[in-house]
């Protein structure tokens, strides 16, 4: 079950000047389901990515680093879903090659303009004739208006679609963000098995969309976990096409906040709806940490918490087990902190008790005031470490029977 997230219409998702989406039933790994997606680029297009930072990365996400760190005109995009091409030596590499060298001949590019994609089972090999032999149908379907289609074509274990999409006035000029994700198991990201596809008809210089790129992934999908598993796929691409006529060539230029902070929602929205469609997910939880001495520690323990078996089983349970929570703020490796200081809020939408002060329970705390917050599907557990003005946050969910079931039948 996902929790309060529906996917789009294919009416709520605005096409992208520069850009047409097509997909195939390529039979990857199952039949009667479309597992191949191609975006196809117009000249001009800026992209830029952020990509896993596991050891054992996957050969596309290889071979992706490589043609954004040639400097080319990247013309193509292909997804294929059900093989992750990850653990498979210098035959995965090849494969991955070969299908970049397949989609520019059909589309009359150079190989090195094609980013391949891949999500699925680790260790297996990927099936690239089958793969090479979709590719015309993905071609024959490219359509402007198919980011609703290509939501469902890139999903694995997802329940639902993941997509969003809006317009944003800037110097008087209207400027479309679109963006599909997927994943609901293997996510820790840590960019910089989850995939993130933003683009935006706005031009943007290449220096300032990698900046962007890597800025919207740390304020979305670099704060997110189901499991504290970081994939070897990893990977959030971002899209400038400037046919929207708007220009932006440095931070400087005006309008660029707006910009930037809408991108970013477009970001966030996806990577939450990841979390909300976590695998076995009934709870969303937020955690948000206030008065560290720099965001990285109050994002240390933030994922210390939502990384806790112990506390996300708490909050499927409804159990007001709450010392679990100081328990993993104890552990999370800030340097010199005062148990004394820190105070922990558990909230919903309609209130937030203080739970923890000086060192322990706090007194005005009722396990009743507790227990009925903890029965919410939307959960806020707000820490403040009391020794800065630094903040950040995390969004996790919480460990159900079905999260071992989904992962212990994954390959069937």
């Amino acid at each position: 079950m996902t929790v309060n997230f529906t996917t789009p219409t294919p009416e709520a998702l605005f096409p992208v000047a520069g850009i047409r989406l097509g997909l195939a039933e390529a039979g990857i790994r199952k039949l009667d389901r479309r597992d191949l997606t191609l975006l196809a680029l117009d000249a001009g297009c800026t992209v830029a990515g952020v990509f896993t930072q596991n050891r054992f990365c996957a050969a596309p996400v290889q071979l992706c680093r490589r043609h954004l760190d040639s400097g080319s005109e990247i013309r193509a995009l292909l997804i294929n879903t059900g093989i992750a091409n990850a653990g498979t030596g210098e035959s995965g590499m090849q494969a991955a090659q070969d299908t970049c060298v397949a989609v520019g001949k059909l589309i009359g590019v150079g190989a090195h303009q094609v980013l391949p994609f891949s999500t699925g089972v680790i260790l297996e090999p990927l099936p690239v004739e089958r793969l090479i032999a979709g590719l015309p149908r993905c071609i024959e379907d490219l359509r402007a208006d198919h980011w609703h289609a290509a939501a469902h074509g890139i999903m694995t274990t997802d329940t639902v679609a993941k997509a969003a999409s809006r317009r944003v006035e800037i110097n008087g000029r209207m400027i479309t963000i679109t963006g599909i994700s997927k994943g609901a198991g293997m996510i820790r990201p840590n960019m910089a098995t989850m995939l993130g596809f933003v683009a935006t008809d706005a031009g943007i210089a290449e220096p300032l969309l990698r900046q962007l790129v890597r800025e919207a992934a740390d304020e979305s999908f670099n704060c997110i976990t189901v499991d504290g598993d970081t994939s070897t796929n990893d990977s959030f691409i971002l899209i400038a096409t400037g046919q929207s006529g708007s220009e932006f060539a440095d931070s400087g230029t005006p309008g660029y906040a707006a910009l930037r902070a809408a991108v970013t929602a477009v970001a966030l929205e996806l990577a939450q709806a990841i979390i909300r469609d976590g695998e076995g997910a009934t709870k969303f939880i937020r955690i948000a940490v206030e008065g560290g001495r720099e965001r990285e520690e109050c994002k240390r323990v933030g994922y210390a918490i939502g990384h806790s078996p112990l506390v996300k089983t708490a909050f499927f349970a409804s159990d007001p087990n709450l010392g679990r929570i100081l328990a993993a703020i104890g552990y999370a490796d800030i340097d010199a902190l005062d148990v004394d200081g820190v105070r922990v809020w558990l909230g919903s939408a309609e209130e937030e008790i203080l739970v923890a002060e000086k060192g322990g329970r706090a007194d005005s705390y009722r396990e009743v005031d507790g227990s009925r917050i903890m029965q919410s599907s939307e959960i806020t557990v707000r820490v403040d470490l009391g020794r800065g003005k630094a903040c950040g946050t995390v969004y996790s969910c919480d460990f159900s029977y079905d999260y071992v079931k989904i992962n212990a039948d994954y390959r069937s």
